[in-house]
């Protein structure tokens, strides 16, 4: 009888869930209403299986070919006493690549600064190098050591890479000579307010992101493709950030390098304004609708810009029919441009478009003030005296 009770009352329990798996909360007297199922969602069929990554099974072929023109720079600065006697005052290290079998070499013109002596190791030679041209503005500068047939790396196309793309850098960090490290390309375009302390403001900066490692002692070595071209110089740091390093595309490198051989410096022409970013609150005020372009923020009394007739609040969009992007780009093309030389400017005047011809002038050396980093920034994006 005990067991016929028990079997009555689960019964009783599991009907009543049963029946409650419909009911409406609230309603009253226990009356119970049904619901529609849900919907069976309709999937997409599954696309095309994505490419195959092309991920390098070893960096081991393109390392070993590219590490015999890869050199280590090693500086001192020395300073003349009252007595004539030398005295050294500072050390630097870093990198460099031979770019050309005649004894040229690139690296980072922070690496060679103020020094009174340069050496280079060349597959374990030792030899006395020179400097035949630098560029502060873009932290370049060529060295020459007196020897031919030199192994020596080509030189890509930075414009071709693409971010993911993968990057090789070998260099020097802390004095570990021909230290090769992987990555990818994090980032393109990135400008001198990316990396905070760099001079005192008036640089040309475009780098390139990468996380492939970079410390102090790699500066002035190469970023590499997968075909063993320089796509950049590796130049900087974000100090206290993980893997996060800058390198000089080579086609602004390129571009400067006949000049330094030829001259030792690049001659500058400039429009004589001075540019910004297209701000949303810009493009507001202004009533345009793009961002793109450089923003006129003040135009130099008697300068060619004065002379040629752009105006503060005008926004230039073609340099030479070139589109500009921001202000970095045309500062680049209008410094590179020449001296004397015409050029015509597409600008957006309010909701109006106006073409001017603008003679430019020869830039002057400037001086800006270094803003003060904050307190979670370094001081110095090159980590470390004579370095990276």
């Amino acid at each position: 009888m005990r067991r016929a009770v028990v079997v009555l009352t689960v019964l009783v329990i599991a009907l009543t869930f049963a029946g409650c798996s419909g009911c409406r909360r609230g309603g009253g007297g226990g009356a119970t209403s049904s619901t529609a199922a849900p919907p069976t969602p309709v999937l997409a069929p599954p696309g095309p299986p994505a490419p195959g990554a092309d991920t390098p099974r070893s960096f081991a072929d393109l390392a070993a070919k590219a590490d015999a023109a890869v050199v280590f720079v090693k500086t001192l600065q020395e300073q003349r006493g009252r007595t004539g006697r030398r005295r050294v005052i500072g050390e630097g290290l870093g990198t460099g690549f031979v770019f050309d079998a005649g004894g040229l070499v690139l690296t980072n013109n922070h690496v060679v600064a103020n020094a009174t002596d340069i050496r280079v190791i060349i597959e374990k030679k030792d030899m006395k190098a020179s400097i035949i041209g630098r560029d502060p503005p873009t932290d370049i500068a060529v060295l020459r050591v007196d020897a031919k047939n030199l192994t020596h790396l080509p030189l890509g196309d930075s414009d071709a890479t693409r971010v993911g793309d993968w990057v090789v850098a070998i260099g020097n960090p802390y004095g570990l000579s021909h230290t090769v490290s992987a990555g990818i390309i994090s980032a393109k375009g990135r400008t001198g307010q990316d990396v905070k302390g760099l001079g005192d403001g008036t640089g040309y900066y475009n780098f390139i992101q990468t996380d492939a490692s970079i410390n102090p002692g790699n500066s002035g070595g190469p970023l590499l493709d997968m075909a063993g071209r320089v796509v950049g110089i590796n130049t900087a740091i974000r100090a206290r950030a993980n893997s996060i390093g800058f390198a000089i595309p080579i086609n602004m490198v390129k571009e400067l390098v006949p000049r330094l051989v030829a001259d030792g410096k690049v001659k500058r022409s400039a429009l004589g304004i001075k540019v910004s970013s297209v701000l949303d609150e810009d493009a507001t005020r202004l009533g345009i609708a793009d961002s793109q372009g450089g923003l006129v923020r003040e135009v130099i009394p008697g300068g060619p810009g004065d002379k040629a007739g752009l105006q503060v609040d005008d926004v230039i969009t073609l340099f030479e029919s070139e589109p500009i992007t921001g202000p970095e780009k045309l500062r680049w093309l209008a410094s590179l441009a020449g001296v004397g030389k015409s050029v015509n400017l597409k600008v957006q005047r309010g909701k109006r478009t106006v073409e001017l011809k603008v003679t430019l002038g020869e830039l002057q050396d400037q001086k800006a003030e270094t803003p003060e980093p904050p307190d979670d920034e370094p001081e110095d994006p090159f980590g470390a005296p004579g370095g990276p």
